[in-house]
């Protein structure tokens, strides 16, 4: 009898006209978001080859080491097709330099702003927004419909169980919604082939997790509209009611949620650290000029007692050890800067880590918020991406500085213009630069990091556990409801 009902209910939403526009509608959304999402990749590959390309002959142009030029770009991945999440605003690469700090600039909204206004239409906003919604056209009256066309009392007219009606009503209109996406989706993974989308064994693991998880989401509302259902009187009550609270979860709850956190945890600004930075750079440099004028105030105390001769060879005898002297207290200055813009920094992040997992947390009682969370570390599109990759470009940082200093020391020189005066030659200058290309057969090369299929699992199982408990939650719940159900 129980798969009798099934077939009932399935049977009758197959023959409803909004089970052939569920259809159409997922049809050519789910396959527009793959054709858009692959020209979007494709587009990405083709700008991240030619930067690093262009990147690599500027630098083999250069004529030094010394302050080598260099750029990290962070390469796309395919699994951004699926969810792009914050792909697009977190920056493309960075620059690479001894004393400053390594961090992501020019995302492609900052370049192509228009797309900022709309976006681009992924897979996971369709889940989450669109098939949402239809999960609750599917199941508004799914309990309250059936007592209003009088069927309900006809149905229990037989000897049947509570139990296996509410649960023939969710699993006729769970599958009466995942046939109208299966089909799409197949053919936007054929799309993925057919284009020639490089995808290795643990991208089609999370592609695998990724549909599994966007199902099990639309189960929740599914069972949210059985639920609604069975607890109000008339059909156009329990719309109105799912409405509302499609539009909480979907909308208004992630967004309070961020708002909440922001006033609870204060992050300083990104202007307000760069004017700290500015006043602290300020005065270390007002320091160093002072020190280089005791230290010049001395040189010229030691030479006021000497004749014109003796000063012009005292001077020439330690240019070379002044010049140096300065270059370190420079660099020393410069080192002193940079740790404290390091430290300045990382302070701003962690109070930014803070408020971040406050709003994640926060968030989460949306279900909503769970599975955009889960799609997007799956897809490694997560906010957590940017400091990932910029933590792995300054850990190159060291290795490439190293090399520069290395290869400098050993082609000699300064590797810039060098002028020299002398009482014998007068004024010399120099150009210390190499004519030819340089030798970069030996530069260590940057590696993307890893997608680590185990660990993205471990990062989203609290968000799937989340969608699991709500959805047994709410539906042990409606069962409770509709066993007090007035069948009348």
């Amino acid at each position: 009898m129980f798969w009798t009902l099934v077939q009932k209910e399935l049977k009758q939403i197959i023959q409803s006209p909004k089970f052939i526009t569920t259809f159409l509608t997922c049809s050519i959304l789910i396959l527009l978001s793959f054709y858009s999402g692959i020209k979007e990749y494709n587009t990405a590959v083709n700008k991240y080859n030619t930067a690093v390309n262009l990147n690599k002959n500027s630098m083999e142009s250069s004529r030094s080491y010394d302050g080598l030029d260099n750029q990290i770009f962070r390469k796309p991945s395919p699994l951004q097709i699926f969810s792009s999440g914050v792909n697009n605003d977190i920056g493309r690469y960075a620059n690479v330099s001894n004393y400053d700090l390594s961090t992501l600039k020019s995302s492609y909204y900052s370049e192509d702003p228009i797309f900022a206004v709309f976006r681009y239409m992924d897979l996971t906003f369709i889940f989450s927004t669109v098939l949402s919604l239809f999960a609750i056209l599917f199941t508004y009256n799914a309990i309250n419909g059936e007592k209003e066309g009088g069927t309900l009392k006809l149905i229990f007219s037989n000897s049947i169980p509570r139990a296996n009606f509410i649960g023939a009503k969710f699993l006729g209109s769970w599958f009466a919604l995942v046939i109208p996406i299966s089909i799409p989706i197949l053919l936007g993974i054929l799309m993925l082939m057919l284009f020639n989308i490089s995808l290795d064994s643990s991208n089609w693991s999370a592609i695998l997790l990724y549909i599994t998880i966007s199902i099990g989401y639309f189960t929740f509302f599914i069972i949210l509209g059985i639920f609604i259902s069975s607890v109000t009187k008339q059909s156009s009550t329990s719309f109105l009611v799912l409405l509302a609270i499609w539009i909480s979860l979907v909308f208004i709850l992630p967004r309070v949620s961020t708002m909440t956190a922001g006033q609870i945890v204060q992050v300083p600004s990104v202007a307000e650290i760069k004017g700290i930075q500015a006043s602290f750079e300020k005065e270390e440099w007002r320091n160093h000029y002072d020190r280089l004028g005791d230290i010049w105030q001395q040189r010229n105390s030691i030479m006021s007692v000497m004749t014109e001769a003796e000063k012009e060879e005292y001077k020439e005898n330690n240019n070379w050890n002044w010049m140096m002297e300065e270059d370190e207290l420079r660099s020393s200055v410069l080192e002193t800067i940079k740790n404290y813009s390091e430290k300045l920094n990382d302070d701003m992040r962690n109070k930014k880590s803070e408020m971040e997992r406050l709003a994640l947390t926060l968030s989460r009682f949306s279900p909503v918020s769970s599975y955009l969370l889960a799609a997007m570390n799956i897809g490694q599109t997560n906010i957590g991406q940017k400091s990932k990759v910029e933590n792995s470009i300054n850990d190159y940082k060291n290795d490439f500085v190293e090399f520069t200093k290395k290869k400098q020391a050993e082609s000699g020189g300064m590797g810039g213009i060098q002028i020299k005066m002398s009482t014998e030659s007068g004024l010399q200058i120099t150009d210390g630069r190499s004519s030819t290309k340089l030798d970069l057969s030996e530069m260590p090369q940057y590696t993307t990091p890893k997608y680590n299929a185990a660990k993205v699992f471990g990062n989203t199982f609290i968000d799937i556990g989340l969608l699991a408990v709500y959805s047994i939650i709410l539906f042990g719940i409606s069962f409770m409801v509709f066993l007090k159900y007035d069948l009348r």
